[in-house]
This record gives structure tokens, C-alpha cells and sequence, in this order.
């Protein structure tokens, strides 16, 4: 293991080992202060924030892409200072942390049987939503984690995230979505941050006017196992308490090749991202590229 990721390995743990301990105004306070001063640095990662933030407000003036990047930023390390309590959190905690609007639509998913794929996008804490489900409804899911370097670093994660009710599978390695589909065919509920790809394989989409990627998954494990799809936006406001919404299904087309059902239902999803990132641009955590123009500018629209 090289050094870096040594010291990376090292610095998760210690927030980890000793941010859960604080207690939470005083993390509150800590996560604000790390945001600003990241902020006020103008590093790789806020320029690419606010860069993609451009692309959501795109009437915005450099003044107000400024103040959006640095809540951004603020709503990226409330993200982290909740994950790191969470393993510490209360059940009452957990259950009083999130409201969720419209959970008919998983409710009613789940008792027909035929399982449910719940699809977000990199927006709020999508760990904490995931707690909740677990605690507050009593329901396990699996999902999908990036393998992440150091490996020590991705055991953390899978270790973190199954101390919360969760089933975590490596994105790598081929045998997820064979996992996945038997999940939803036995009637469970599969959960998958679902706005960005992290293969070759993803599905070209409409994203605020310009062309992205995302990943198929989702739709094709709707379409093989006739589990119901469903949107999901989270955000945050002033009260410690994380809001979100489920969104209407997205139905499989009824003609059309594999590949033609997948692009439509894909685009669908992205919409419904597109329509809660665009009501709370701050709490859409995405620090990388994801829009073809920018991965690949030969490949993008002006």
C-alpha cells in the first residue's frame, strides 16, 4: 500500500473513531468549517462542483454559482459528518432523521411481490435514507459499492454500510446483477445511486440540455424481473430532519427492442433527477465529470 493511501485509510478511520463521538452541534460546527475552508481553497473538486452547477442554473452569475458551490460544499460535508455518527445513532435517531414524501409507491411495490429498485442520484445522504429503510420500515435491501483504493479503505465502507442493515455488493467482479435480479425476483428491494456510470456500458441521456451517461442496471433489472422502478430525490433544509420523495414508477415500455426500453426508461429516471437537483442544486453532490462534453470533449456538444 502506498503512502497516500495509507494516510487516506488513516484519515477515514479517524473520522470514523472519533467524529461519531462528538456530539452533534459540535459536528455540525466542524463539517461547516472543513466545507469552508475546501471551499476558499478552489481546489480540483469545487471547480468541477460549480462547474456542474453551471450547467443546472445556467442563467446563474458567477456570484451565485460562488454561493452555491460553498453550500454545496457544506452539504457535501454534512453528508460526511452524518455518515460518520451514523454507526452511533440511536434507532429514534435514525427514524426521526429522515420524511420521506409519497411512500406509497415502495410500500405498494413491495406488496405485490415482485420487488422494487429504488434509484437515486448523488443527492443528500443517500446513507441515511438507507438507514432509515432498514430501521424505521424494517426492510433489508442490497446494493451496489464502488471498489474503492486502498482495499482497506472499501472494507470500511462494506463494513460501515452492513452495521447499517445493509447487503453490499463490489460494482466489479461481474456477478452483481445476477445477485441483484434474485433479490427482486424473491420479492426484496434493491437500492442504487444511479446518476453517474462507472462503466463503458452506460446509457446515453438528455441532462440539462446536454448529453450524460448512466447506467443501465437499473432498467434492466426492472425489465428481466418485472420489479417495479422508482425515482428517488433527497435534499436537506435548515432542520436537522433530511426530507425526500419518491417519485411515480417508471413503467417498461411495451414495445421496443431490450436496448430501445432501456434508453427510454433511462431517460425517465434522469428527469426525475433532473427535477430534484434542480430544486436543490446545493445537496447534488457530483465533485467529478459526468457529462460527455466534459469527459470527452470530442465527443460533446459545445
Amino acid at each position: 500500500m502506498s503512502t497516500q493511501d495509507r494516510l487516506t485509510d488513516a484519515l477515514y478511520g479517524l473520522g470514523w473513531s472519533t467524529v461519531k463521538k462528538l456530539p452533534e452541534p459540535a459536528a455540525v460546527r466542524l463539517g461547516r468549517t472543513i466545507a469552508d475552508l475546501a471551499w476558499k481553497q478552489r481546489g480540483k473538486g469545487v471547480k468541477r462542483l460549480e462547474s456542474n452547477y453551471a450547467r443546472v442554473v445556467p442563467d446563474a452569475s458567477p456570484e451565485r454559482l460562488a454561493e452555491l458551490s460553498r453550500a454545496g460544499m457544506r452539504s457535501y460535508l454534512r453528508y460526511w459528518m452524518e455518515s460518520f455518527r451514523l454507526p452511533a445513532w440511536s434507532e429514534e435517531r435514525i427514524q426521526g432523521g429522515f420524511e420521506p414524501k409519497d411512500l406509497h409507491h415502495l410500500t405498494e411495490g413491495l406488496a405485490t411481490g415482485k420487488g422494487v429498485v429504488l434509484a437515486l442520484p448523488h443527492l443528500a445522504n443517500w446513507d441515511l435514507a438507507g438507514a432509515w429503510v432498514t430501521t424505521k420500515l424494517g426492510i433489508p435491501f442490497t446494493t451496489v459499492a464502488e471498489r474503492l483504493k486502498p482495499e482497506t479503505l472499501y472494507d470500511r465502507f462494506v463494513a460501515y454500510r452492513e452495521g447499517l442493515g445493509m447487503e453490499v455488493l463490489p460494482h466489479s467482479g461481474g456477478t452483481a446483477f445476477g445477485t441483484l435480479a434474485r433479490r427482486l425476483r424473491d420479492g426484496g428491494l434493491v437500492c442504487l445511486v444511479a446518476d453517474r456510470d462507472l462503466s463503458a456500458s452506460g446509457v446515453e441521456v438528455d441532462f440539462f440540455g446536454d448529453t450524460a451517461r448512466m447506467p443501465a442496471g437499473p432498467a434492466l433489472l426492472a425489465q428481466q424481473t418485472g420489479a417495479l422502478l422508482l425515482p428517488v430525490t433527497l435534499w436537506y433544509d435548515d432542520s436537522p430532519v433530511m426530507r425526500g420523495r419518491l417519485h411515480p414508477p417508471v413503467e417498461v415500455p411495451e414495445s421496443g427492442t431490450r436496448a430501445e426500453k432501456t434508453s427510454v426508461m433511462t431517460q425517465a429516471l434522469a428527469d426525475a433527477f433532473a427535477t430534484g437537483i434542480a430544486d436543490h442544486p446545493e445537496d447534488w453532490h457530483m465533485l467529478q465529470r459526468l457529462w460527455l462534453a466534459d469527459l470527452d470533449p470530442a465527443k460533446g456538444s459545445a
